[in-house]
């Protein structure tokens, strides 16, 4: 058990690595909280991998202080209690998926019942399937179901929903909030933004090794001014895209979409230039333009 039930479950303290000369995490501080999800976000090359590898006892620190449930991440006592589902898993191709299933929940003193490892991940059906012979994204909830079946109390998920369409996506999402009400912990990294954006309850963002925001997506949407404009219009993208403070604009589901760097000026050209605009909305950016925003300033 963690050593210090009200702290972190995991952390990394001024964690540093490097490989070679190329300086992958430096001085890196990161507390996973017990009942949260934490989204790990950052371009290629960030250090998430590393920072994930820290954690769970994969890579050794150069410099700084790593701890799992209070103790070192290479304890087995530690690395029992979590779950673990990365972007790719070397399976035995010729198992059967209700093998697997059964060898993996063996592991663990007290598993989840099978019938509840199917459900979240969305196996009926499937069980008597070989791997080997399962579509990719049918493989990646195989592996969730492995990564879930020991009743982790922290579960890292790396990039979990690539391969998958939407509606296995969404079960997946459900799932995780599912597991999250029950008291799991999750780490998780994605390029789909719009997925930390609805699962998370705190996003870290990482570059060049180095943390460059954190706090709620509230509050890291806020490091940026720009609004996101919505209006049923007669004017199409081409005709906006040029205009004084717009960076973007697009239509979604037959709506005129602008990102813009202050909304004002903006709202009062489209009236000017089509009185019969309407249904306007005006908001925040999302947690994709600050992403992108950070990450150019960062560089």
């Amino acid at each position: 058990m963690n050593s210090n039930p009200s702290g972190p479950l995991a952390e990394l303290r001024g964690a540093s690595k490097r490989f070679g000369h190329s300086i992958a995490l430096d001085g890196m501080d990161l507390s996973l909280r017990g009942g949260e999800l934490t989204a790990l976000l950052g371009p290629n090359g960030a250090g998430k991998s590393t920072a994930i590898g820290l954690l769970l006892g994969l890579l050794r620190a150069d410099s700084g202080r790593v701890t799992l449930f209070g103790r070192s991440p290479h304890e087995l006592a530690a690395r029992r209690q979590i779950g673990l589902m990365l972007q790719s898993a070397d399976l035995p191709g010729a198992s059967k998926v209700r093998e697997l299933l059964e060898l993996t929940r063996s592991y663990y003193a007290e598993p989840l019942v099978m019938a509840e490892c199917i459900a979240l991940a969305g196996l009926d059906g499937l069980l008597e399937r070989r791997y080997a012979r399962l579509s990719g994204g049918q493989q990646r909830r195989v592996q969730f179901a492995l990564a879930i079946c020991g009743r982790p109390r922290l579960l890292f998920l790396d990039e979990p929903t690539t391969g998958l369409d939407i509606e296995a996506r969404q079960g997946l999402w459900r799932a995780i909030r599912q597991l999250l009400a029950e008291g799991c912990s999750i780490l998780l990294t994605t390029h789909y933004l719009e997925e930390a954006e609805a699962l998370a309850d705190r996003v870290v963002v990482l570059n060049h090794g180095r943390i460059i925001a954190s706090g709620t997506v509230q509050e890291v949407r806020a490091h940026v001014s720009q609004r996101r404009i919505r209006c049923v219009s007669t004017l199409v993208p081409e005709q906006v895209i040029g205009w004084p403070e717009v960076r973007q604009a697009s239509l979604d589901a037959g709506r005129l979409e602008i990102i813009a760097d202050t909304a004002e000026s903006v709202v009062r050209r489209l009236f000017a230039e089509d009185s019969s605009l309407s249904e306007l909305e005006i908001e925040r950016a999302g947690l994709a333009e600050a992403f992108l925003s950070l990450t150019r300033e960062a560089a």
